[in-house]
């Protein structure tokens, strides 16, 4: 993602739709009595029907949306990732009988389930049931397109779920670049403990919003002691930080009815003691529009996608907590070697040819590997439940000790 704060001009009808954004905030808060705390603000600016930014039918991902995902980057991503779950989905067949199943949260434009589908049919470990949950309308389209492009075989797979498994089941859980997503308190350090970002209407223009920083709730006040005993350093008056309270009841919920299996989580993010450190004092909160990274929530909401980085402790402590353990957790670049990389590239380059398709193809895999790309930011976290074997794609460079 490509970082600028040279924001382009709006077209006529994305101007059109920020002011409804915008105006359908500003009664939300105003019927709140003025203030709104700011998950709130960023669960409606991404998530409100018809209006938020994942709910209407801008285009998000790829060269032409606001960013891009490890799918869209090369098809190598799944099918290192296919690896995995093909792995686990064999040692579960081999424990006991019954259907498995794949469970991919977040699909967006289905790149993802496409690409696992097909190499997961190519070593004959297909699950019996892919199950999508995703929010939006419009990414639900986009992926009934993409799975309407597939074999039959593989399209009577696939159905879509309309939140966490209500039955118990088995099999392998999916979450790429979800997390992230998930709307977030926005804090700073003061003398004394912390401030909570609030948000209000400004009067002219209406639909014009500002911060307004409050006491805490006991909740954050709970969480800010927990993490200050936890840091080996603490952040200094003026730091700014996110607390994403909801992360770890929805990885609890979502593991709930799993009776063996992993959940696999792919995110940007680092261990509580990293994430929360003085190197990092203006926080990770960030907002994409085109391809451009700023940190300004209130620049039309409704068209940009708000999001901050991962607490992947917090992500363990959930996993833990509702019985699970923490089965791998390295960068997303390890985990791609140890999940056969090599092998991988080898396979889809002998596809592909030589010339500027074998060039992309390289260029693609690069971005998801190198160090000042996606490979040391993003981090992949196993979480397995009534499940011990080993996982393969945290054989080397396990970190779980970080957490």
């Amino acid at each position: 993602m490509e970082t600028s704060l040279l924001l382009p001009d709006l077209m006529p009808e994305e101007a059109a739709q920020a002011r409804r954004v915008a105006a359908h905030l500003a009664r939300k808060i105003q019927a709140a009595g003025g203030v709104w705390p700011f998950p709130a603000f960023m669960a409606a600016a991404l998530y409100a029907p018809g209006l938020g930014y994942y709910a209407a039918g801008a285009r998000k991902f790829g060269a032409s949306g606001d960013f891009i995902t490890a799918p869209e980057v090369s098809p190598v991503f799944g099918a290192c990732v296919a690896r995995q779950v093909a792995e686990v989905l064999g040692h579960l067949r081999a424990a006991g009988s019954g259907p498995l199943t794949l469970v991919e949260y977040g699909a967006g434009s289905g790149a993802l389930l496409v690409q696992v589908l097909l190499a997961l049919e190519q070593c004959a470990a297909l699950p019996e049931v892919y199950a999508i949950v995703e929010v939006s309308p419009d990414l639900r389209e986009r992926q009934a397109a993409a799975v309407a492009a597939l074999p039959e075989p593989l399209r009577r797979r696939v159905t879509w779920w309309p939140g966490h498994a209500s039955h118990p089941w088995r099999g392998v859980l999916l979450a790429n670049e979800v997390l992230d997503a998930l709307p977030t308190e926005r804090l700073r350090v003061t003398a004394t403990g912390i401030e909570r970002m609030q948000v209000v209407v400004q009067e002219l223009p209406l639909g014009t919003f500002a911060p307004l920083w409050t006491v805490p709730d006991a909740a954050l006040e709970s969480w800010w002691e927990t993490v200050c005993a936890q840091l080996p350093e603490p952040l200094r008056p003026g730091s700014q930080l996110e607390a994403c309270l909801a992360a770890g009841p929805w990885v609890q919920e979502a593991l709930a009815t799993l009776e063996s299996g992993v959940a696999l989580y792919v995110d940007y993010g680092l261990p509580r003691s990293a994430l929360y450190a003085p190197a990092r004092a203006q926080g990770t909160f960030s907002a994409f529009f085109r391809h451009r990274q700023h940190a300004d929530a209130f620049w039309f909401p409704g068209l940009q996608d708000l999001t901050a980085w991962v607490d992947f402790t917090a992500v363990a402590e959930a996993g833990l907590a509702a019985g699970a353990t923490v089965a791998g957790f390295t960068t997303q670049a390890q985990f791609l070697v140890n999940s056969g990389l090599e092998a991988v590239f080898a396979e889809q380059a002998a596809i592909t040819g030589e010339g500027m398709a074998l060039a992309r193809l390289t260029q693609g895999v690069q971005r998801l590997v190198m160090p000042q790309e996606m490979g040391e930011r993003f981090k992949v976290i196993a979480l397995a439940k009534g499940y011990d074997a080993t996982l393969s794609g945290f054989g080397r460079r396990d970190l779980t000790a970080t957490l």
